[in-house]
């Protein structure tokens, strides 16, 4: 049973995705919070598996309250991040506070639960292409890095580094198996120690890292 807490400032939004959760099987809405700040107090008191974060809510929004989350319960609930539009302006910023992903408001319900039961069991909700126009989005127009060392990456090996290139690049892990002629196992193998050395969640923290680093540059493929 996947145990699912809703933070949304609109009733009526939050009564529709009960009903869809309350429908489906192996779905369980443990609360519901109307602000950010509650939120967070909620998502550490019931130790929900998932927590659908809307992103913009009063006083405490869905970034600073994904943050209080990360901060009280680092292994804690994933936070799944609703939000209007792909290229809202404060998603990028709900991806470095580790949200886990994020699904627009119009998503169909099929996709909804699909998107809860994979956040649930670890993988992350958005597509690198994605994530990477949010960067280029929050990358000043002169193309200059975010400011994180690259001294970061040290620890990685040449093959882990260009791995890390293509997630940036949006790349499968199909397509970077097949562009360097790996196994797709192998090119998990690699993901896996990327994250272990690096010390991240999951694939978005990686793309988001890789940018930040300079590693790789909005509009260079």
């Amino acid at each position: 049973m996947i145990r699912v807490l809703l933070a949304d400032d609109q009733v009526l939004l939050r009564e529709g995705v009960r009903m869809i959760l309350e429908n489906a099987d192996g779905m369980e809405v443990v609360g519901e919070a109307g602000d950010g700040a509650q939120a967070a107090a909620m998502a550490v008191a019931l130790a929900p598996d998932v927590v659908l974060m809307d992103i913009r809510m009063p006083d405490v929004d869905g970034v600073e309250a994904t943050r209080l989350i990360r901060e009280a319960a680092p292994d804690g609930p994933k936070v799944l991040v609703l939000t209007t539009f792909d290229l809202d302006e404060y998603v990028y910023a709900a991806l470095r506070a580790g949200a886990c992903g994020f699904i627009l408001k119009d998503t169909l319900a099929p996709d909804l639960l699909s998107a809860i039961r994979a956040v649930a069991r670890g993988d992350a909700m958005v597509a690198p292409a994605v994530t990477r126009r949010l960067i280029e989005r929050h990358i000043g127009a002169d193309g200059d890095p975010l400011p994180r060392a690259d001294t970061e990456l040290d620890g990685l090996t040449g093959r882990e580094r260009e791995v890390l290139v293509l997630v940036a690049r949006g790349l499968s892990n199909t397509e970077i198996a097949r562009r360097l002629f790996l196994t797709e196992g192998t090119v998990k193998g690699h993901m896996s120690r990327i994250l272990a050395k690096l010390g991240l969640r999951d694939r978005v923290q990686a793309v988001v890292l890789a940018y930040e680093c300079g590693l790789v540059r909005p509009g260079l493929t």
